[in-house]
């Protein structure tokens, strides 16, 4: 069995003072975000998303970031599954980065509301045919008897839509997480992190820096 005791790594790539952050944490978000993608980070808009059910129990799972707005960051989802319930029970919700290339972390907390019908429409236009129609044919989170009822699901809408434009679900779109905090932590020696937060005071932001 692992020795889970001894797998550690020391952290040394960067630093992170308060004179080097921005006034904004989502345009510091952004700059982290280009870093990111820079350095070539796997995956760099996956995020864990946690929301908490109506009964305060949590849950959590990795979905993709694909808009940053001034306002917060914008996720796509099937409104019928788990996620999309517990965010109708309770909008309060979190968000976390990592990125193992650059030794950072990026948490956040705030609540998820529906965007427009016209820009779940927008983004949905852009998908590949392959994802609109996995969009009509999953139940997502909902129990199925097994691989062959997705596939001959999907079978089926491929035989509905083809040669036709492939319009977007009722039952699927977007969400936008508006924060209220955000902690960026870069990774340093001796595991004395640097930890940064902001937290939003009426329309501005509050910066402190957190013990690690």
């Amino acid at each position: 069995m692992t020795d889970l005791f001894n797998i550690r790594r020391d952290f040394t790539l960067k630093t992170l003072d308060e004179k080097d952050v921005l006034p904004n944490p989502i345009t510091m978000f952004e700059q982290w975000f280009n870093e990111a993608v820079k350095a070539e980070a796997l995956e760099p808009n996956a995020m864990n998303l946690a929301t908490v059910s109506a009964e305060g129990k949590p849950s959590s799972r990795i979905v993709l970031l694909k808009q940053i707005k001034p306002e917060g960051f914008v996720f796509f989802t099937n409104y019928d599954s788990r996620k999309a319930q517990q965010i109708a029970a309770n909008k309060y919700c979190a968000l976390d980065f990592v990125w193992h290339e650059l030794e950072r972390q990026v948490r956040i907390e705030g609540v998820a509301e529906k965007i427009p019908e016209t820009d779940s429409d927008s983004y949905f236009e852009v998908r590949p045919a392959k994802s609109k129609l996995g969009a009509w044919a999953s139940p997502q989170s909902h129990i199925i008897p097994g691989r062959a009822y997705l596939e001959e699901l999907m079978s089926d809408f491929e035989t509905r839509f083809a040669g036709k434009e492939i319009s977007r679900p009722e039952n699927w779109g977007g969400y936008i997480v508006k924060p209220y905090l955000i902690e960026f932590w870069q990774g340093r020696s001796n595991r004395l992190h640097d930890r940064i937060q902001y937290t939003l005071c009426g329309n501005s932001w509050k910066i402190e820096r957190l013990a690690p």
